[in-house]
């Protein structure tokens, strides 16, 4: 079977039914992680919060988040994907609600903390459910519609945030961030509640489909998996805590690096230039101009997305996002002016947000079933400790050099060395493949 034998209205269909939902709640996660960069613009007053205090609780999330990843997808493995997302989303949308009644640092700590554990599991989850639904050579393109909602977040989600924030204050008694907070956290639990009457676990379960096409899709993507595993030994469950694994995760937290560090402190850095620039903005501008460099960065990774599909140089189109995106991010609050750090920061959110969809159709091309689940959790997790660290170092230089310049040179460097390591990583498949075609060569012939 081949992907020519799926018939292109088949994927539309399940296109259709399936990736809007999932933009849906992938576009709640963003919002439900970040949106405490906003908060900060006043919560960190309200609870006496210093940067570095702060940049722990931003970033303490995903301790929870990397502790409970792989055990996350082992049970997405056994429920089976449409039962555990659900789980998953509405236990995060309950506990990001409850985030509008933290009294202090530590409510702060153990809500984050709370609400990564909740979470973990969703993103490698949902690339595990495309793969039983689109054969390889579409996947880029599919995980860049689904990842699109990233930006779409910060673009959309910092408007209406910080609009919120602005005239909620005062709503059911709670000061704006908090109406925030509960508004948010609440939509999320409607939505993970609907997707559930929305997702399918697999072709051949869905009602929506003709079971002669249900099964010609599910056998095309079988026999790409054989393929794999026959290549590979991809389904093993050892190659889920292989070399190759943990080099990609160290990639990923280079990428996610950049992604978490303006994610967190970008409507700091447009407040800061009120006080650099002597200009003046509300809560709303702060939002809006804040959305600008994820509109940039959502019109380009389609695009680039497609490009890699059709060339299917994966690792060249990783690292020239990795490069760009750490380049633009070093210079970016160096450059004199406002709009001048902006376009900077615009070029910084194309590389690393264009980056990701491209990245995670590398795991698959040695990983399958439960190894694939477990492998793309592992490399996920270890990515995301990123979120961590991002947030905590960023915060940290600010409060001793009352700049977050340091912190933002710093994240350039893991850009960078991702953007290495992807190479790096290129270099060693392809000289692993021709001592394979060397050793295959010269093998003596046996003749029975």
């Amino acid at each position: 079977m081949t992907i020519a034998a799926i018939d292109k209205p088949v994927l539309k269909k399940v296109a259709l039914r399936l990736l809007p939902m999932l933009m849906i709640l992938y576009f709640l996660s963003y919002v439900d992680r970040v949106n405490v960069g906003f908060a900060a613009l006043t919560m960190n007053v309200d609870l006496g919060l210093s940067a570095t205090a702060y940049g722990l609780g931003a970033g303490v999330f995903f301790i929870g988040y990397f502790l409970f990843e792989v055990p996350s997808q082992f049970m997405l493995d056994k429920f089976g994907a449409r039962i555990w997302i659900t789980r998953i989303v509405v236990t995060w949308g309950a506990i990001a609600a409850a985030m509008a009644f933290v009294q202090g640092p530590i409510s702060f700590y153990i809500l984050r903390f709370l609400l990564g554990v909740a979470e973990a599991g969703f993103f490698p989850g949902i690339i595990y459910f495309l793969g039983l639904w689109f054969p390889r050579g579409q996947r880029a393109r599919i995980v860049a519609f689904v990842y699109i909602a990233a930006p779409i977040s910060f673009l959309l989600g910092s408007p209406i945030s910080t609009m919120m924030m602005q005239y909620g204050d005062g709503l059911f008694g709670l000061v704006g961030w908090r109406f925030m907070f509960l508004i948010e956290g609440l939509i999320t639990v409607i939505a993970g509640i609907i997707g559930y009457f929305i997702l399918v676990d697999r072709p051949t379960k869905a009602k929506w489909l003709h079971k002669a096409d249900a099964e010609r899709l599910e056998a095309t993507i079988a026999a790409e998996d054989a393929a794999v595993d026959a290549a590979h030994d991809g389904h093993s469950i050892r190659k889920a805590f292989s070399p190759r694994v943990f080099m990609l995760g160290l990639i990923y937290f280079g990428i996610a690096y950049g992604v978490y560090a303006i994610g967190f402190f970008l409507p700091q850095i447009v407040s800061g230039f009120q006080s650099t620039y002597g200009v003046k903005f509300d809560l709303t501008q702060i939002g809006l101009i804040t959305a600008i460099p994820y509109a940039v960065a959502t019109a380009v990774m389609l695009p680039w997305s497609r490009h890699s599909d059709k060339t299917q140089s994966r690792f060249v189109h990783v690292a020239i996002t990795c490069f760009l995106g750490g380049t633009a991010l070093a210079v970016s609050l160096v450059l004199g002016s406002p709009l001048l750090s902006m376009i900077g920061i615009c070029v910084t959110a194309v590389g690393v947000f264009c980056s990701i969809p491209v990245f995670w159709q590398i795991p698959p091309t040695f990983l399958t079933g439960t190894a694939a689940a477990a492998g793309i959790g592992l490399i996920n997790s270890i990515g995301n400790l990123a979120g961590f660290f991002a947030p905590y170092i960023s915060g940290y230089f600010k409060d001793i050099t009352g700049s977050l310049q340091p912190g933002m040179l710093v994240a350039s460097v893991f850009t960078l060395l991702s953007g290495a390591l992807v190479l790096v990583a290129r270099a060693r498949i392809i000289k692993n493949a021709k001592v394979a075609a060397e050793e295959l060569a010269n093998a003596p012939i046996t003749i029975k």
